[in-house]
Parts: structure tokens; C-alpha cells; sequence
């Protein structure tokens, strides 16, 4: 199973989407790939209701369950990367990795922020950007209240000004060939991202590129299934009506790295959130550079 770009600490997060979600799949290997929490929002903005709380017990309980959990991080909690290879409260920890899937294919899986020039060179700008897309979500959120008055299907306004931004300037375009080319230039079949928010499958210079999506609005993830097919599933709360079957055990060697002082540090603070630690500032107190 994968999934990214949750931003868990924003009020933009559909932890109860996810949270259904995770209730309906379960996988031997849980790749998270990346801004799973939002350290930009969590070093000045503390919003974390008890659905997020839920999501990181959900997690860790799979992982109680025999689960594997490997955390590859984003842009949004770059501060995981400096602990990379290393792990803590059973969670593994990697810049980037490779998945062998079942019929034979190699995955190589990252987050995506290094294609992003904005995001790479620019970061000022890209917290503008973010800005602006805050923005752009809270109008989402108001238009979505008026038409479920009106009683109209649900649209995303967000996502309509992203699309029709994005399409502007060939943002998605460029990056998805960036992404591609640098996998076939290292020589895998298939690679795996987020970062975009723009969930996808599609080949793309004899390279399959899939892009989780978000748990922001798209709401979707990518699950393997026991014969090596990937499948993207675009999820609502409620929509399960059986349990999906089990995901084959995928992954890299498990790490048996020991558990440094510093790791132990974000394992605390990881700890704190899955135990209902609510007070102002838990997180940045564990004095992690965002």
C-alpha cells in the first residue's frame, strides 16, 4: 500500500476519509510517501483534532499486527531525512527506496520534491505558494458548503484552479517527465511520487509513472496486489462495503539499525501524537529543524 501527501497538523487534511480507507485495506508493507505530517504548519500553526491522533494509531497498530511501515520523506517533514536509515517506534525510515514487485518489476519510490524547481531552489517562494493554496482551499471548503445546501454533487474548487494553473505553465507535464526520465535513466520499470497532489497512471518514455495523489482532495492512494498489478483507488468516506484482500509482503530488507538518542527523539515525538498528547507546540518542542 501507498500513500501520500496526508499533511497531517492542517485543518486541509481528510483524516476521516484515510481513516476509512485504512479500515477497508491491509498490506503486509506500508510505504508512506512523504508530507504524512506537516512540519511547515506544525512550527507555527498547531491544528491537530483527534482524527489525527487516530490515523497515526491506525498506522501503528497495523504495525503492533505485523505490518512493516516505511516512511520516505517529503518536502513537508524534510526534518525525517536527516534519520534516514534509521527507525523508531517500528517505523523505517529512507530517503528513497526500491520495491521488487511481485511479477518481477522494479519500483523506485521518492517523494518528488527534488524535481520541483520552485520548491529545490526557491523555498520563500514555495511557501508563498502554499499560502496561496490555503487560500484556495478554504474557498474550496465555503463553495462545498453552499452546494451541499443547494444540494448539488460535490466539486472541488481547489483543484479546478490548480488544474487550470498548473495547465498554464505545464507544471504537471514537466515534472511527471522529470520524474520518468530520471527512472529510466537509472534503469527501473516503474516509479512512484507524490508531492503534486495530482494522482496519476500513466507511461511515460517506456517508464510506468504512478503519483499517489493526496489526502487533501483526490483522496486516493496505489495498492499492489498479489500478482504484481498496481492499482490507483480513489477513496470516500464510506464507500467500502467489504474488506479489500490482503496485499502481498513487498518492501526492502527490514532495517535492524539501532535506535539512536536523536531518532528516539522523533520517535518521541510520534509517540506523544499517537497517545493524545494535545498541547500547543508537542511537536516543534521535540526541537527539529523544519
Amino acid at each position: 500500500m501507498f500513500l501520500s501527501d496526508v499533511h497531517l497538523g492542517t485543518r486541509a487534511c481528510n483524516a476521516e476519509a484515510l481513516l476509512d480507507f485504512l479500515a477497508h485495506h491491509d498490506a503486509e508493507t506500508i510505504y508512506l510517501v512523504g508530507d504524512i505530517v506537516d512540519g511547515w504548519r506544525l512550527k507555527s500553526t498547531w491544528h491537530w483534532p483527534q482524527a489525527h491522533n487516530d490515523v497515526v494509531q491506525k498506522l501503528l497498530r497495523k504495525v503492533r499486527k505485523g505490518a512493516r511501515l516505511i516512511y520516505v520523506p517529503g518536502n513537508h517533514d524534510e526534518f525525517l531525512r536527516d534519520y534516514a536509515g534509521q527507525q523508531f517506534g517500528g517505523v523505517e525510515i529512507r530517503e528513497e527506496t526500491t520495491h521488487r514487485l511481485a511479477d518481477g518489476r522494479t519500483m523506485l519510490i521518492h517523494h518528488g520534491d527534488k524535481f520541483d524547481a520552485v520548491v529545490t531552489n526557491i523555498r520563500w517562494l514555495a511557501l508563498l505558494g502554499d499560502w496561496a493554496y490555503d487560500l484556495a482551499i478554504w474557498l474550496s471548503v465555503q463553495i462545498s458548503r453552499a452546494r451541499r445546501r443547494l444540494g448539488l454533487p460535490y466539486w472541488s474548487f481547489s483543484a479546478w484552479s490548480k488544474e487550470k494553473v498548473k495547465r498554464a505553465v505545464s507544471y504537471v507535464c514537466a515534472f511527471e517527465g522529470a520524474v520518468a526520465a530520471d527512472a529510466a535513466r537509472r534503469g527501473v520499470d516503474v516509479v512512484l511520487c507524490g508531492h503534486i497532489h495530482k494522482p496519476a497512471e500513466k507511461i511515460i518514455d517506456g517508464v510506468l509513472y504512478l503519483n499517489c495523489g493526496d489526502w487533501v482532495e483526490s483522496c486516493s492512494a496505489v495498492v499492489e496486489r498479489g500478482d504484481g498489478r498496481l492499482e490507483s483507488i480513489s477513496w470516500r468516506q464510506g464507500q467500502g462495503r467489504r474488506r479489500s484482500p490482503r496485499a502481498r509482503r513487498c518492501g526492502p530488507p527490514p532495517n535492524r539499525a539501532f535506535v539512536t538518542p536523536q531518532a528516539a527523539v522523533v520517535s518521541s515525538a510520534w509517540r506523544r501524537a499517537a497517545h493524545g498528547t494535545r498541547e500547543r507546540g508537542a511537536l516543534p518542542r521535540a526541537r527539529l529543524d523544519f
